[in-house]
């Protein structure tokens, strides 16, 4: 009888170094929102993947940077929290930045760290291949990394060597979930982060950081069968000002229904079904301050 593996490996790296491109890739499905903004991902999301008898169970947590804001510390405490207790962390770098201030930060963090270490090179189709080896070799100096892949999230390049090799140093133990199963991410809080994408791609100035999207209501509308005919999804945009709720809503509505649609559309794919999304946007100036709003979040608010 084949033993079963099952592995939890957590995913670090600088703000847009491409760790939810990479979830996304593993996994085989879209579990993690993806804007070139950084700091998009604020809380840690898990993936689930099969690779033979293994099932490695990966983290993606936010970019690790310097915090200045209450959201900044909770997010960066969620990045160091989510590697805890498992059995690799993979620091993911973006090879054309190299070793930029936060990863400079990253690896000063994972110093003493006991859990084995995996060096993990992305978007390696935009750098040159002598700087790539050089950045190669100045990592592992730093670091003890028991093994180096470079990759192309995007790509998929690379990313079946990096499977194959997590799952054959999985240690044996029973699947933690059901082997059809993507991510243990609550469904409300998924359908939130897909119109925060939608809404982040299109706001081009600050106002993505100072928002915050809660689905109030997810209601399926059952037909004939167990398949539901649709699915009714009420969410609150909340900002801090109202400026801000007149950029969101823009002249004659015309940008809230742009950002609707698009999120619908996206939401109605994910879902196999037809999706109703109504979207509302509120002011509330202290959520930046209130620990509710980090609980809807998935985060701790420290200050």
């Amino acid at each position: 009888m084949t033993k079963t593996k099952c592995s939890f490996i957590g995913i670090l790296g600088a703000p847009n170094a491409g760790k939810s491109t990479l979830l996304n890739r593993v996994v085989g499905s879209k579990i993690s929102i993806v804007t070139p903004k950084v700091q998009t991902t604020r809380t840690r999301i898990t993936g689930i993947a099969m690779e033979g008898e293994a099932q490695l169970i990966f983290v993606d947590t936010p970019g690790i940077f310097t915090p200045k804001k209450n959201l900044d510390k909770a997010m960066v405490k969620a990045a160091w929290q989510g590697v805890e207790g498992v059995d690799f962390s993979i620091l993911l770098v973006d090879s054309r930045k190299g070793i930029c201030p936060d990863t400079e930060t990253i690896l000063k963090g994972l110093t003493h760290s006991k859990t084995p270490l995996i060096l993990v090179l992305n978007k390696i189709d935009m750098i040159d291949r002598a700087k790539l080896i050089d950045l190669t070799q100045k990592l592992n100096d730093r670091l003890d990394f028991v093994q180096t892949f470079m990759i192309s999230a995007l790509k998929g390049d690379g990313v079946k060597d990096l499977l194959s090799y997590l799952a054959k140093n999985a240690p044996e133990g029973q699947w933690m979930y059901p082997e059809d199963q993507t991510s243990d991410i609550p469904i409300r809080m998924l359908a939130s982060e897909v119109t925060r994408e939608k809404l982040m791609l299109r706001m081009n100035k600050e106002i993505p950081y100072q928002v915050m999207v809660e689905t109030e209501s997810f209601e399926e509308k059952k037909a004939k069968g167990k398949k539901p005919a649709c699915i009714d999804i009420h969410q609150v945009i909340y900002v801090t000002n109202d400026n801000y709720k007149k950029m969101i809503v823009g002249k004659g509505g015309q940008s809230i229904k742009n950002i609707g649609e698009m999120s619908r559309k996206e939401l109605s794919w994910m879902f196999d079904v037809k999706v109703n999304l109504f979207l509302f946007v509120k002011v509330k100036e202290n959520w930046l301050d209130s620990p509710d709003s980090y609980r809807i979040m998935g985060l701790d608010l420290i200050k």
